[in-house]
């Protein structure tokens, strides 16, 4: 069977009625690849008096990956980068030993009817680049490789995939597809990394058989090839990679191999230690500081 266990997720309100859906990290596994985090919100229709802007916030351990099917919203960070982040690009942000940033709703979106959805993914660092200085790579829509196979619409946001490479920088082997399959259509996943996983974000498939419904991911048995066929006209990204080389332990927005660098950027974002996004003076307060252990939010 290619399909190793199904993971549902839980809704998470982010604030403002803003609610995500979260998959990763569950009880069944922290991360699938290097990516230890996934959230999928909307498709919302954005109410005229909605305030759904995220305020300046730190990450340390972990990239964001950020992926919109509609919408927009503008990212500004503590390294002074500002980009409007727009469907079909992918928008990788290193925060290594730290990072603040904002994303909030566009000036022109404000107050104006307008639909969101999109993912956004965490992919936590190889131990050895977990203090890497902060970045932020910006790849448009037109920069990703998109080709037809088997009458699926393959887009290879991440990685190599079906002979196409994707230019987006990343520190380990990693794979994202975002994939466009009409109802009765199938296509093979032919090498896959060691870790996969599918998720339906429209419609529903079957892998080698085996239902997977809209909003329901399923961690793939990677030894064989697994045949996705489309139920119902079906959108659905495969994520994956290489293992984490070992456990991470979580608490809040970062991510860490160790539990006592959890801690000392609890206390350093507590003490307004990180660095500032130009021009932002709102932030968000520190939650319960962490347990010993590390904890999953």
């Amino acid at each position: 069977m290619n399909i190793a266990h199904l993971i549902k997720g839980h809704d998470k309100d982010l604030g403002g009625g803003f609610i995500v859906r979260r998959y990763l990290p569950s009880v069944i596994k922290q991360a699938v690849g290097p990516f230890i985090f996934f959230d999928h919100f909307g498709p919302l229709d954005v109410p005229l008096d909605a305030n759904h802007d995220v305020r300046p916030h730190p990450h340390i351990g972990l990239a964001t990956v950020t992926y919109l099917f509609e919408g927009a919203m503008d990212h500004r960070d503590s390294i002074g980068t500002y980009q409007r982040i727009e469907p079909g690009a992918i928008n990788w942000m290193t925060a290594g030993r730290g990072i603040v940033h904002s994303e909030r709703a566009p000036v022109d979106l404000k107050g104006h009817p307008h639909r969101m959805h999109g993912l956004q993914l965490w992919a936590a660092l190889p131990k050895a680049n977990e203090e890497d200085e902060p970045n932020f790579s910006h790849t448009p829509a037109s920069s990703i490789p998109e080709l037809t196979v088997d009458g699926a619409a393959v887009r290879v946001l991440i990685g190599s995939a079906f002979g196409c490479t994707s230019p987006v920088p990343t520190y380990m082997e990693t794979l994202y597809l975002d994939v466009v399959l009409a109802q009765g259509g199938e296509l093979v996943l032919h090498a896959l990394p060691a870790e996969a996983a599918i998720y339906p974000v429209q419609g529903s498939v079957e892998v080698d058989g085996i239902a997977v419904a809209a909003n329901a991911m399923a961690l793939l048995d990677t030894s064989t090839a697994p045949r996705v066929t489309a139920t119902a006209d079906a959108r659905f990204v495969v994520i994956g990679g290489a293992p984490l080389d070992g456990h991470r332990f979580m608490f809040w927005n970062f991510v860490s191999s160790s539990k006592e660098r959890l801690s000392q950027a609890a206390e350093d974002w507590e003490a307004d230690r990180f660095p500032q996004v130009p021009g932002e003076s709102e932030r968000i307060p520190l939650p319960n500081r962490p347990k010993p252990q590390g904890t999953y939010l």
